[in-house]
């Protein structure tokens, strides 16, 4: 079997359990040809990263040209499927309520897309997130490309399912991976019964080689740590008033975000007005490695957010043996409750305060605890090692 990835912008900082992901596959045996839609915008920070970017194609960046001819050369070739796949770009478009310019660069990057397969021999396309990517997989499909298969994530994906399009890109494919049980029953409620037997349940998961196989306590410091874009959706700017609340009582306690994004001159501002500039500190991006050891040197894990799907940076502290303190949101209580975490509900201002007080009063044996069975259970679901083996065995089974 030849397989091939295929994203919309990639790679990026936000995307590393993607790239070992596709490690995974190749450590396994499975070659797999790198495709994106695009560049990231950002500026890449970690050196894997940026190999990454060497080894992917483009479609859309540098292309538009070739893009266009394509497009134009396979209307005046091939009509009949032309016809069909530009009668498919009509349907999405209007699912959308707009965008008929946009869906029809999807088309010409599927056109390209097929002429690569052809050329490389590419028995199965898989894309990550239900939107452009897979967009771009089934028109390349129905133009008489590859097999492809897609994972649905969330949060953003399952508010938008008829949006994008979700059915009808699941009619086509081979078949549809949720990364949660809540991920699967939001997609089971939309699909169209006869659909249901595609959606198949794999987890994200980390590569725990990049972990000491029995890590150490968490330390009995007052540091925690905040991993994410800034952005609303993780709800970072809660942090500051939450931190001078617990400060009364915890005089050392500190925490770092590592990240950027939209919200940071919103959190900027809060930790002004809640006077915590020695207290709250913003990294930045930073490489995996540095997240990795910070992670060791801190007390806990701090996640508010207000939308998740599973977030990879839980799976990353319970391997370094940290407990979370998080939301009681989306697929979260499939893997953090009271035993190696605090859950409190999202926007909950006085639970997050109290969630943050009790990891501060928890003693080193309960920290211990709860970190040996973050642990546990992060090895026993998430290893991607495991996991990759399942993901060939459904490609290679995919049928025609």
């Amino acid at each position: 079997m030849k397989l091939a990835y295929l994203l919309n912008s990639y790679p990026m900082t936000s995307t590393t359990f993607i790239r070992r992901e596709i490690s995974a596959i190749e450590r396994a045996g499975v070659p797999v040809k790198r495709f994106a839609v695009r560049h990231w915008s950002e500026r890449l920070v970690d050196p894997q990263d940026m190999s990454e970017r060497g080894r992917t194609e483009y479609l859309l960046t540098g292309q538009r040209g070739r893009l266009i001819g394509g497009l134009a050369r396979y209307a005046l070739f091939n009509p009949r499927s032309f016809g069909e796949a530009f009668e498919a770009v009509g349907d999405l478009h209007r699912a959308a309520g707009g965008g008929f310019v946009r869906h029809s660069a999807y088309l010409a990057q599927a056109i390209r897309l097929k002429t690569r397969c052809a050329q490389l021999r590419i028995d199965h396309i898989h894309a990550h997130f239900s939107t452009n990517a897979a967009t771009v997989a089934m028109l390349c499909r129905l133009l008489g490309g590859p097999r492809y298969s897609f994972t649905v994530h969330g949060p953003d994906e399952l508010d938008e399912l008829v949006a994008n399009s979700v059915a009808k890109k699941a009619q086509h494919a081979a078949f549809v991976i949720a990364i949660s049980d809540y991920c699967r029953d939001r997609l089971l409620a939309h699909l169209p019964q006869h659909l249901a037997g595609r959606t198949r349940v794999v987890p994200c998961g980390i590569d725990l080689s990049d972990y000491p196989a029995e890590p150490s306590p968490p330390p009995m410091s007052a540091r925690l740590l905040s991993v994410g874009r800034l952005c609303p959706q993780k709800g970072q700017v809660e942090i500051p008033a939450a931190i001078a609340a617990v400060v009364r009582d915890h005089p050392g306690l500190s925490v770092a975000l590592i990240g950027d994004g939209e919200s940071r001159a919103a959190i900027e501002r809060e930790i002004t007005g809640t006077a915590t500039g020695g207290r709250v500190k913003l990294l930045g991006w930073r490489t995996n490695a540095e997240v990795r050891r910070r992670i060791g040197e801190t007390r806990a894990l701090l996640l508010p957010s207000h939308a998740e799907g599973l977030p990879i940076v839980i799976m990353e502290a319970f391997a370094m043996g940290r407990p979370v303190i998080t939301t009681r949101i989306a697929a979260i209580p499939e893997l953090v409750n009271e035993k190696c975490g605090w859950l409190v509900e999202p926007g909950d201002a006085q639970g997050l305060v109290g969630a943050i007080g009790s990891a501060m009063a928890a003693t080193k044996a309960e920290l211990a605890k709860m970190g040996r069975e973050g642990r546990k259970r992060v090895v026993a679901r998430h290893d991607i090692d495991k996991i990759a083996p399942q993901l060939i065995a459904m490609f290679e089974s995919a049928e025609d």
